[in-house]
């Protein structure tokens, strides 16, 4: 391939090899499980074809397929594709979707997964075995029992048989998954969880043999020529069982330290893997193999970098690289080959976009988990919280309108923006309405923390998407019934977003508030409010906890106050990677968070407030600060909508003013309204 010495990018697109394969240029797609995306008897459906098409149309030269499982019964509730359960199902659906896939000179590996061992969700169980009988990840009095050598060697012959399959069904080669996260084949491989004494336990070597004899089965059945990649984790930041370490953490490793990395890296390059697909962490410490925002940038190139010079096989490498400029630089330095997981879901074409450098254009991924992973552990198919149509690009792709319609549209935060977007790429005329002089809604003040830099970086993208489209955006325009009544717009679309709700205090006339600080978390996000050192955040919601920590970043003493008994919810409503870093990071940087705690008054020392123990019994302590912080949620902004009820037009709320959620919610929300007006 040609590429121009000017490109800055040049680099990410010079042809590269794995084994005796020739891939295109040095970007692969990272393997993300599907759920729900098989049909019935282990094949990949029409959805999950589509979506891989779609990558590789976008300028992949390497896609990795998320985990299939070499053994149905043991990952059949996640619905999952698998080849040996009816392997011509598997290969006549796997084989149209490579052709399709070859058509763009791209590569494709399939993933293959022996299971979960201990990290099996207890509802999703059918097996409960591991290497050693130890505990389950999630559930500690579910115990799992030893597998035994004739299980192990039945697990072996598996692998071998669905890397025959891939073969045979135009797959380019095949990924191990995985001495990588703290699934099953990585217990194997870490003392902490394999306790056997036979052979396939005990020294390193012996607990890597399993994934030797796998590589090495595969290669005697499907060639030497055949490329075996494996996703592997150099080090596991493991605490203890269910503890995992946060970055810049002092912590005794109690599962794979980097030295025995290094030690098993060569061990298995040497029993035949082809190439090294890099992270770090386990089930243990889940956040460091998904991380969210709150991990900078480029994230495992150190580690990368440590292998590199150790092993002579090619490194992919993950870990929110997303950003061009490191991408490059990562190259030749950390690693051989980028992967982009999460970003190819956010934007398909982030390659052609990058070889093109039309930068601008790339959709950011926001690291939230909200869309992919987050929608695996209740059984749902994988999407994307900023691009609804991500795996089912063809019942959701956008398609023009047979009769053109005046859309006016009453709000620019993301709602108001994906509503434009998409009606006016189908060929509606739209016009937009913003009362300030920015668009981007809520998202303004939440992504002034430094580690939600892409949330800014998405209205950014909208900003840009909207300039390309024959839109009409009128700022600093507040509507009104009688506006709105008078224009010939066909479809009103309200999307007026939400008002943080206030939080009254019944001396806030007192002298005692009046020598306090008391505002709205959005007005210290948008520098309206310059904190005091103390500062006490009443509401233990995502955007408390955030404001907590980028407090704290500013060396700002922080109190964090909850009337319920945990942190957002429980995480009810977040990706567990996400909340459990978050919940670590406040505990790391000794953020203060009193939980089943009220705010009662405000006092001349600062905050009272009404602590309830586990015991029932409430204590009272007054808090030493200068600022009170309320970040307690927001409140729809529906009155506009309520108010043209008996308007004879179609009138329409989509977002935070028909609901209060999170930018997912916003956009799919806008996407589903725009594509079907």
């Amino acid at each position: 391939m040609y590429m121009s010495t000017e490109n800055k990018y040049a680099k990410l697109f010079e042809p590269m090899k794995i084994g005796k394969l020739t891939i295109k240029n040095r970007i692969s797609m990272a393997p993300l499980g599907l759920v729900s995306m098989c049909g019935p008897q282990g094949e990949f459906t029409k959805r999950a074809q589509d979506y891989y098409v779609e990558r590789a149309r976008g300028g992949t030269g390497l896609i990795i397929t998320g985990v299939t499982t070499v053994d149905y019964n043991e990952m059949a509730p996640l619905g999952q594709p698998c080849p040996t359960h009816d392997p011509h199902a598997f290969s006549l659906a796997a084989s149209l979707m490579n052709e399709r896939i070859h058509s763009y000179d791209a590569k494709i590996f399939l993933q293959l997964s022996g299971g979960f061992g201990r990290a099996a969700m207890p509802h999703l169980m059918q097996n409960a075995i591991a290497p050693s009988r130890i505990s389950n990840r999630w559930d500690p009095n579910i115990i799992q029992e030893e597998m035994t050598v004739e299980q192990i060697h039945t697990l072996i012959d598996s692998f071998v048989k669905s890397a025959v399959i891939a073969k045979k069904s135009g797959f380019d080669g095949v990924e191990i998954h995985a001495v990588h996260e703290g699934y099953l084949l990585d217990q194997f491989a870490i003392s902490f969880y394999n306790h056997r004494t036979d052979e396939y336990g005990g020294n390193l070597k012996n607990r890597l043999r399993l994934a030797c004899e796998v590589v090495q089965g595969i290669k005697k059945a499907c060639g030497e020529d055949f490329p075996v990649s494996l996703r592997y984790s150099l080090k596991s930041f493991v605490k203890d069982y269910r503890q995992g370490a946060v970055p810049g953490e002092e912590f005794e490793e109690k599962g794979k330290d980097i030295d025995e990395g290094i030690e098993g890296a060569k061990i298995l390059v040497a029993a035949g893997y082809d190439s090294l697909n890099v992270d770090v962490g386990t089930y243990d410490s889940w956040y460091w193999n998904h991380p969210p925002m709150y991990f900078k940038k480029g994230m495992y190139r150190p580690f990368g970098e440590i292998l590199k010079k150790e092993v002579d096989v090619p490194i992919i490498l993950a870990g929110r690289m997303d950003n061009p400029h490191i991408a490059v630089d990562a190259i030749g330095k950390s690693c051989d080959m980028i992967s982009l997981g999460r970003p190819l879901l956010a934007d398909p074409y982030w390659p052609n976009k990058v070889r093109t450098e039309n930068i601008k254009d790339i959709r950011p991924c926001l690291s939230c988990h909200q869309g992919c992973i987050g929608r695996f552990f209740y059984g749902l198919p994988l999407s994307c919280a900023v691009n609804p149509a991500c795996g089912r690009e063809e019942d959701y792709a956008l398609k023009p309108v047979h009769e053109k319609k005046r859309l006016l549209i009453i709000g620019g935060g993301l709602a108001g923006m994906e509503t434009a977007r998409v009606a006016a790429i189908r060929g509606h005329e739209v016009e937009l309405w913003e009362k300030s002089d920015k668009l981007g809604g809520v998202v303004i003040p939440g992504g002034m923390p430094d580690f939600k830099e892409d949330d800014h970086a998405l209205i950014r993208w909208y900003e840009h998407q909207l300039s390309k489209l024959p839109i009409t955006i009128r700022m600093n325009k507040t509507a009104t019934i009688e506006d709105i009544k008078a224009h010939e717009a066909d479809i009103i679309v309200i999307a007026t977003g939400a008002n943080p709700i206030n939080l009254n205090f019944a001396d806030n006339g007192s002298e005692a508030a009046k020598s306090k600080t008391l505002c709205q978390a959005v007005d210290v996000l948008n520098g309206e409010v310059i904190p005091g050192q103390k500062v006490a955040i009443i509401g233990a919601g995502l955007v408390g906890c955030e404001l907590a920590l980028w407090l704290n970043k500013k060396n700002l003493d922080v109190t964090i106050v909850e009337s319920t008994p945990d942190i957002c919810g429980g995480g009810k409503d977040m990706c567990f990677a996400n909340y459990d870093m978050l919940r670590d990071l406040l505990k790391f940087n000794k953020i203060r968070v009193m939980t089943n705690t009220k705010a009662s008054q405000i006092t001349f020392e600062g905050l009272l407030v009404k602590c309830t123990d586990d015991k029932g019994i409430e204590k009272e302590e007054n808090l030493s600060v200068d600022t009170i912080v309320t970040a307690v949620g927001y409140k729809s902004e529906n009155k506009l909508y309520k108010e043209l009820q008996n308007e004879p037009r179609l009138v329409y709320q989509v977002g935070d003013a028909r609901n209060v959620h999170n930018i997912m919610a916003a956009i799919w929300d806008a996407y589903e309204l725009g594509r079907s007006l």
